[in-house]
C-alpha cells in the first residue's frame, strides 16, 4: 500500500493504544481522561431524547446546517458569557463533534506542511498527534507552577514565526494547572501584536474545586485572534460528540468549510439535547453534583500519593479538572510501563506531552474514573514499580 506522507510515519495516540494493553482484568487504570461513570446523566439524557423526539419527530433525524442547529448556536452564543465573551452571534459559533474536531479544524484552516505551532510544554497529548497528521513543526514553550512563560513565548513568536499558539489554561492537561488572569490577557495581546492565533482549549473550566472561575482568554481578545473551544465531554457526556468553536466570524467560516468534509454536521438530537440540558437549569445542577464526587477523589489521589510515594517524587495538587502531575527523579516512566502493567496499574509517561520527546521521568494519573479503593490500591501499586 502507498500511504501518504502524513499518515505513513504516524504513530497512535499513545491513550488509545494504551487502552489495549490495560484491558486484561484486574488492572486499575489511572490512563484516561474519562468522566466518572456514576456522573454520566443516563435518566435525564433519556428523558430528554424523548421530549425531542416527540415534540420535533424526524426534525431531529434529518439533515441540518454544518454550522450546527440554529437554536443550539443561539443558545451557545449566550452560554459563553459565562467566562467573559461577551456580544457574540450566531455568525461567531460554530458546533462541533466534541472539542478535539475544533482542534483538527483549525490546524486545517491554518496549517501548511513545516508552518510552526507552539504549545505549551506540557501540553495535551492529542494536540501534538493532530499536528503530526498536518506535518507542522511543534515547538514546546516552557511553562512552571504558574503556567506559560511569557517571555519565552513572546521569543519563540519573534524567533520562530508560528501560525497558532495552543494552550489549555483551566487545569491544563495533564498538569493540572491554571493560568492566572494577567497571563491571560498577556497571552491575547501577544496574538494581536503578532498576529498569531491563539487556540484556547477549555473543557474542564466547570469543574472547579476550589478558588474562584476566572475570565477566559478569549474575554480579553479585542482583534479576533483569539479562537475559544469548549466542549460539553466533561459535563454531561464525552459520548455526545457535542462542542463549539468561538472566534472570529471569519475564522469560524473557515472551519464550517473544513468541517463540511469530514461529518456534514454534528448529530442534531445531541446538539438538541446538550441545549435543554442548559435551558433547563440541569446542566448546571448536574456539575454542582458532579464536583464534589471528583473533588473527593482528587482527594483521595492525593492523599494516597503522601502515604506511598517517596518525599522525594514531586506531585500537583489542582484545583479543579481531572488529572494529576508526577516527576519521578532518576526514573524513565516510558520503559517502567509494562511493570506497572503486569503489577496491575497503569498511567500515561510523561514523554507523550512534550512537544520534543523529553519528559521521561514524569507521568499523568486520572482520579475520575476509579473508586477510593481503587485510588488507595492503585497508588500503592505505583509506589512499588517506582521503586
Amino acid at each position: 500500500m502507498q500511504y501518504s506522507d502524513r499518515i505513513k510515519n504516524l504513530t497512535g495516540n499513545a491513550i488509545r493504544e494504551i487502552f489495549k494493553v490495560i484491558s486484561k482484568p484486574g488492572v486499575i487504570s489511572f490512563a484516561g481522561g474519562l468522566p466518572a461513570t456514576a456522573c454520566l446523566p443516563v435518566d435525564k439524557f433519556k428523558e430528554y431524547s424523548q421530549q425531542l423526539l416527540q415534540e420535533n419527530g424526524a426534525a431531529m433525524l434529518q439533515y441540518g446546517a454544518t454550522e450546527g442547529y440554529y437554536p443550539f448556536r443561539e443558545c451557545m452564543a449566550g452560554f459563553v458569557s459565562r467566562c467573559g465573551i461577551e456580544n457574540v452571534s450566531t455568525d461567531n459559533v460554530l458546533i462541533i463533534s466534541g472539542g478535539q474536531q475544533g482542534l483538527d479544524l483549525t490546524f486545517k484552516a491554518f496549517i501548511n506542511k513545516d508552518d510552526i505551532i507552539l504549545v505549551e510544554d506540557p501540553t495535551y497529548l492529542a494536540v501534538l498527534h493532530i499536528a503530526k497528521t498536518y506535518q507542522a513543526d511543534v515547538r514546546g514553550v516552557r511553562s512552571d507552577a504558574d503556567g506559560i512563560d511569557l517571555n519565552d513565548l513572546e521569543q519563540k513568536i519573534i524567533e520562530l514565526k508560528p501560525k497558532i499558539f495552543y494552550i489549555v489554561p483551566n487545569f491544563s492537561n495533564p498538569t493540572g494547572r491554571t493560568l492566572p488572569v494577567q497571563k491571560r490577557q498577556a497571552v491575547a495581546k501577544l496574538g494581536e501584536k503578532y498576529g498569531v492565533l491563539i487556540l484556547e482549549d477549555d473543557p474542564y473550566r466547570e469543574l472547579r474545586y476550589s478558588g474562584s472561575h476566572l475570565p477566559s482568554i478569549k474575554s480579553f481578545d479585542e482583534s479576533g485572534h483569539v479562537l475559544y473551544v469548549t466542549s460539553f465531554s466533561k459535563t454531561i457526556s464525552p459520548g455526545m460528540r457535542v462542542g463549539a468553536a468561538v472566534g472570529a466570524a471569519e475564522v469560524v467560516r473557515k472551519l464550517t468549510i473544513g468541517k463540511q468534509a469530514v461529518d456534514v454536521q454534528t448529530v442534531t438530537l445531541m446538539q438538541a439535547v446538550a441545549q435543554r440540558f442548559i435551558t433547563s437549569g440541569e446542566l448546571d445542577r448536574h456539575i454542582a453534583a458532579s464536583v464534589p464526587v471528583y473533588e473527593s477523589k482528587k482527594q483521595a489521589m492525593t492523599q494516597a500519593i503522601a502515604r506511598y510515594m517517596p518525599e522525594s517524587y514531586s506531585f500537583s495538587d489542582p484545583e479543579g479538572g481531572l488529572f494529576i502531575w508526577g516527576e519521578t527523579p532518576g526514573k524513565d516512566c516510558k520503559q517502567l510501563f509494562a511493570t506497572a502493567v503486569e503489577q496491575g496499574v497503569a498511567y500515561v509517561w510523561g514523554s507523550e506531552f512534550y512537544a520534543d520527546g523529553s519528559g521521561a521521568d514524569r507521568l499523568r494519573l486520572n482520579f475520575s474514573n476509579a473508586t477510593h479503593e481503587q485510588i488507595d490500591e492503585g497508588i500503592k501499586r505505583l509506589a512499588k514499580v517506582l521503586a
